[in-house]
This record gives C-alpha cells, sequence and structure tokens, in this order.
C-alpha cells in the first residue's frame, strides 16, 4: 500500500473551503472540499468520496495541488493526437494545393477532397479519412468554396464570340 502523500501546508482547511466557494469552476470546487477534509483529517477514501472520486484519484489530485496550487486542480483540455503529417509535409500539402493538379499526372482538373486523400497516401503514405482531408485544408486556411473548373482546351475568344449581348434601353426622362 503506498505512503500517504502529505498536503502542502500553506493552504488550511478553511482557506480550502473559501476558495472552493470562490470558484466558478464546479469540479474546481469539488477538489478543493475534498482536500478540505484530507486537512481537517478525515480518511483519504471518506474524503475520496466527498469530491465523487475515489482514493486514488484523490492522490492524484493531491499531487498536482502540491506542484501548482489551487489551479493545479482545474480539468486541462487534452492536446489530442499527434499530427501524422509533419510541418514540412503539411508545407508541400499546402503548395500541391495552391498549384492545383496537373491533368495528366493526376486525372483531375480540380482538387477534391478525395483526390487529396490519395495525394497523401502516395506522397506521404499517411492514411486519411476524407472529412479529415477536409480539416486538414481548412487549418490550412483553404476554403471548401472552388471556382467552377475549366475545360484545359478551352479557349477564351470562342468563349467571348457566345457570350450573350443584350441590347442596352435607354432610360426614359
Amino acid at each position: 500500500m503506498p505512503a500517504k502523500v502529505a498536503l502542502r501546508s500553506d493552504f488550511t482547511a478553511d482557506d480550502l473551503r473559501k476558495l472552493s466557494a470562490k470558484s466558478f469552476n464546479a469540479n474546481q470546487s469539488r477538489r478543493l472540499l475534498s482536500l478540505a477534509a484530507v486537512r481537517d483529517g478525515m480518511c483519504r477514501g471518506d474524503a475520496a468520496r466527498i469530491g465523487g472520486m475515489d482514493r486514488q484519484t484523490l492522490r492524484d489530485w493531491v499531487h498536482r495541488f502540491n506542484a501548482e496550487g489551487p489551479d493545479g486542480l482545474i480539468d486541462r483540455k487534452s492536446p489530442g493526437p499527434k499530427r501524422r503529417l509533419s510541418a514540412e509535409q503539411l508545407d508541400e500539402l499546402e503548395k500541391i494545393v495552391e498549384d492545383g493538379p496537373d491533368v495528366e499526372k493526376d486525372g483531375v482538373v480540380r482538387w477534391r477532397r478525395v483526390d487529396l486523400q490519395r495525394v497523401i497516401k502516395e506522397r506521404f503514405d499517411v492514411d486519411y479519412h476524407v472529412r479529415y482531408v477536409g480539416q486538414i485544408l481548412h487549418d490550412l486556411g483553404f476554403s471548401h468554396v472552388s471556382t467552377r473548373p475549366q475545360h484545359p482546351e478551352q479557349d477564351p475568344d470562342v468563349i467571348e464570340t457566345f457570350k450573350k449581348t443584350s441590347p442596352r434601353r435607354l432610360k426614359r426622362r
């Protein structure tokens, strides 16, 4: 059975209860109340039940409290999983998206997420879901809105001759 972890001595039980009353974070408040019960000499198991936790969890919070004080009892946001593409690979992907696809090489006239998913798998050997490819593009600053694709052999002069030209109406005075 592990030895009891001593609680730092710069806070009394009354100080911990006052901090609990002032706190806007419910989880921090219940942890402070459990620590106040420990400071009063209550059994650690009973003090843990006051805060709605088990004895081992209370021990973990005592370690955090001893190291960081009352602010250490606030929940932290999990950083999440590490990105599978490095910063250099993300820069290269950004350049690929900005340059656009090569019709002969890539077989498409504009990038779709499913096409970029294939490119990421071929170039970096990383397999992402199509929706996550969209998240990566968003993180890189790209928008899902795209211009209307043009045929690679489209002639601008031919387009100009076929545009509708309606006569202008005269304004009445």
